[in-house]
């Protein structure tokens, strides 16, 4: 199975914390043992069939998670977020199965009746590899079904020379970081931590209580942090690396959170639905420069936007056109500036702002008005 070396790494550390939820601590054996009895549920379920998973970072919606996987199934995470949009998600990834997790942590399997056409998760399905549908946000127009095989996604984390770590799930459990999250955490034996909601009030608190000491996040929920000045009313010392992602940092924000967190690393990082996440190091705490690349991933920058390769790349698009070069580069979209080794992400092209021929993008006006006296967000 492609999830053999977790569970082994869950028998030799039985008796780790493995997730705290609703102030509960479950140890890896308790995840291995409810990791059983899923088993024997989705048994009925056919290796193959797709199958959406309402849930989110649960001990139950994990061990639903790697049932699947190990019965190679095609898993298409959502969570409450996505209620709105499930009609519009299941239909284009044609769920056959749904696998509803509810409150109380337990679950209910049932059959939908639909079928599978779509020739890439056919083509999956004939390998016998699990697979992973996730979507884009949708933003720009119907959002776009994205298939991935886990095996290769799986491979990065199978080295078992990285530390353990108690890490707050911030990111979404439909999310390709927040799924990073989980495998990171996971795959090393350390501790997730998951939180009810995700205002500062709440994360701050959560940090505080179960001394968390990895922060994932993004720079939107930065600059709430930092305009609503949580981070005074409760211990964060146990806090040693706060990373960013998903958006362009300003640089005012940055130089803000550096200051406040003088004693806390901080990393940005850089993925994509269709890649997954790439390993990256900053030119500096305080830099929005940083090098991207390494362990199985190639970049390339051509016309100043992005070109990413790696084996653990989509499938491709359900319901959209191949963004990928003739031999095989992922075209990410995003302009970046280059210096040296260095890059630094400007944008999305498509988001391009042009007056009176001066072009210019968004996160620039935005880090302008972010640094005006009486501007607390843009």
């Amino acid at each position: 199975m492609s999830i053999d070396f977790l569970l082994e790494r869950f028998e030799q550390n039985a008796h780790h914390q493995a997730i705290i939820w609703h102030n509960r601590v479950y140890i890896y054996k308790d995840i291995l043992e409810l990791f059983q009895e899923c088993q024997k549920v989705v048994a009925s379920i056919e290796p193959g069939k797709v199958v959406a998973i309402e849930g989110d970072f649960s001990p139950g919606s994990v061990a639903v998670l790697l049932a699947l996987m190990a019965n190679d199934c095609i898993v298409v995470p959502l969570t409450q977020e996505a209620a709105t949009q499930k009609g519009t998600f299941f239909t284009i990834a044609e769920v056959e199965y749904t696998v509803a997790v509810n409150k109380e942590d337990s679950f209910e399997v049932q059959k939908v009746s639909a079928s599978v056409n779509n020739p890439l998760i056919i083509s999956l399905r004939e390998l016998g590899h699990p697979g992973l549908i996730l979507f884009s946000s949708g933003s720009t127009g119907k959002p776009k079904g994205i298939l991935h095989d886990w095996v290769p996604i799986l491979k990065k984390y199978q080295a078992a020379d990285r530390k353990a770590a108690r890490i707050l799930s911030f990111l979404l459990f439909d999310h390709i970081g927040g799924l990073n999250t989980l495998w990171h955490t996971l795959s090393s034996s350390g501790c997730i931590i998951t939180t009810e909601n995700r205002t500062p009030s709440k994360i701050c608190a959560t940090i505080e209580a179960h001394r968390v000491e990895v922060l994932p996040t993004s720079p939107t929920f930065i600059n709430l942090l930092l305009i609503s000045e949580a981070y005074r009313e409760y211990d964060l010392s146990s806090l040693k690396l706060i990373t960013y992602g998903t958006e362009v940092m300003p640089a005012s924000t940055l130089e803000r959170l550096v200051e406040v967190f003088s004693g806390v690393q901080i990393k940005q990082t850089y993925g994509l639905s269709e890649v997954g996440i790439l390993p990256t190091r900053s030119q500096a705490t305080d830099s929005t420069w940083f090098k991207m690349g390494g362990n199985g991933y190639r970049t390339r920058i051509r016309n100043s936007l992005l070109e990413i390769k790696t084996e653990s790349s989509m499938l491709g698009y359900l319901n959209a056109p191949s963004p990928f070069t003739e031999d095989g580069w992922f075209q990410t979209g995003d302009a970046v500036e280059v210096q040296g080794e260095y890059l630094r992400i400007l944008g999305r092209e498509s988001e391009l702002i042009n007056v009176g021929g001066q072009k210019v993008y968004p996160s620039e006006v935005e880090s302008v008005l972010l640094e005006m006296k009486g501007v607390k967000d843009a």
